[in-house]
């Protein structure tokens, strides 16, 4: 049975995310801001969560229609059989999403929404499920937009890009899936080595060894949908199965990875996370400013997601010392190419190299440009 997905994504990523799907045999990939809409099978589904790199969630839409008014959305939500996917036992949690509608916020409509749930389950036993907005079983987005609704049912239950390794949050961390999406972004072949002067708690680096070993980003952490009822428990296994063994198989071609923080607690956090996405003996740390880097091996490509101002508790004039001392390292290094992301064009100037690649992307609130810089002879401006 052919199903509805919408993928969400960083702004920026939205044809990284295609691509993506595209490789997992999604049909129908339409691309919209921030995600992408496709439709495939109920295995599909489980292969967007367990594989999909630059997501952020994956949902699967059960119904759509008018809902000009509380009993039109009311009875849009009863058409759904919600007793298919959980029991009365089990818990519900729904998000809501207004724009252009009758209801002034979300609390109203997802109030009613719950209360339809609510009411089909009692018609049953008398029972009903109980709201849980931590970790429901059962998470529900309701979409309401002008007259129209959507009810989409939240596949991965946390966001796509807890990847499960990153239990302590650096000051001002990479999203996961945005680190992932700028490496596949970038022209990077995925075989080359990889250096991050300024690494911060190491996603870039571990996001890249993930991608060159073919490792599945959800191995090792759970779904939601591993908790509903109509949950195919054979395909799944065999989904996961094939994960593994491509992990197991693609070890042998991990890249040479290094990274250098000038703070000894961000390294303490990217060595952490290191470890627990069993990357120590092949991610190599040291702890110093980026202008004294020397890098264990000449690398073939930077990476880097320097400080950009973002805070107010920035210093202005320690803020361009950091970003003059990754260009002394940036022109200096046997690398070709590096990518650097920054949300503020004034910095840039102080790595005194142009950019010959601008790709605006979101990081976070943030407006960024992943800027790309040839290195080498003639690289300065």
């Amino acid at each position: 049975m052919t199903k509805r997905y919408y993928a969400a994504c960083t702004l920026g990523l939205e044809e990284v995310l295609a691509d993506e799907l595209h490789d997992l045999g999604a049909q129908d990939i339409q691309v919209r801001r921030g995600a992408c809409e496709f439709a495939g099978d109920q295995a599909l589904g489980y292969r967007a969560c367990l594989w999909l790199r630059s997501a952020i969630r994956v949902q699967e839409e059960l119904a759509r229609g008018e809902a000009r008014d509380r009993d039109e959305l009311y009875q849009l939500t009863q058409t759904v059989d919600w007793s298919r996917f959980i029991t009365a036992l089990q818990t519900i949690a729904i998000d809501g999403s207004v724009r252009d509608s009758w209801a002034n916020d979300t609390r109203f409509p997802v109030l009613v929404t719950k209360d339809a749930i609510c009411d089909q389950f009692r018609a049953i036993d008398g029972k009903r499920p109980s709201v849980e907005r931590d970790r429901p079983d059962l998470p529900i987005k309701l979409v309401l937009m002008h007259d129209h609704a959507i009810l989409y049912r939240e596949l991965g239950g946390a966001p796509l890009h807890k990847r499960g390794y990153r239990a302590i949050q650096h000051k001002s961390p990479l999203n996961e899936a945005t680190a992932a999406g700028l490496l596949l972004l970038s022209d990077w072949d995925r075989r080359s080595s990889i250096v991050d002067p300024c690494c911060g708690s190491g996603t870039f680096l571990i996001e890249a060894a993930w991608i060159a070993t073919d490792r599945a980003p959800g191995l090792g952490r759970s779904f939601a949908f591993e908790h509903w009822r109509d949950v195919d428990v054979d395909a799944w296994r065999e989904i996961y199965d094939d994960a593994e063994q491509r992990a197991e198989a693609g070890r042998e071609r991990m890249p040479r990875l290094a990274g250098n923080d000038r703070h000894p607690g961000a390294l303490a956090i990217a060595e952490k996370a290191i470890k627990n996405a069993e990357l120590t003996e092949h991610v190599q740390l040291t702890h110093g400013d980026a202008r004294n880097f020397e890098p264990p091996f000449d690398p073939d490509m930077l990476v880097a997601n320097p400080p950009y101002g973002d805070r107010l508790d920035d210093d202005p004039e320690r803020l361009a010392s950091s970003w003059r001392a990754i260009g002394d390292f940036l022109r200096r290094s046997a690398a070709s190419r590096a990518w650097v992301l920054c949300g503020n064009p004034e910095v840039t100037r102080w790595l005194r190299l142009r950019s010959d690649r601008k790709l605006p992307v979101r990081n976070g609130p943030i407006e960024c440009r992943w800027l790309r810089y040839e290195l080498g002879a003639g690289a300065g401006r």
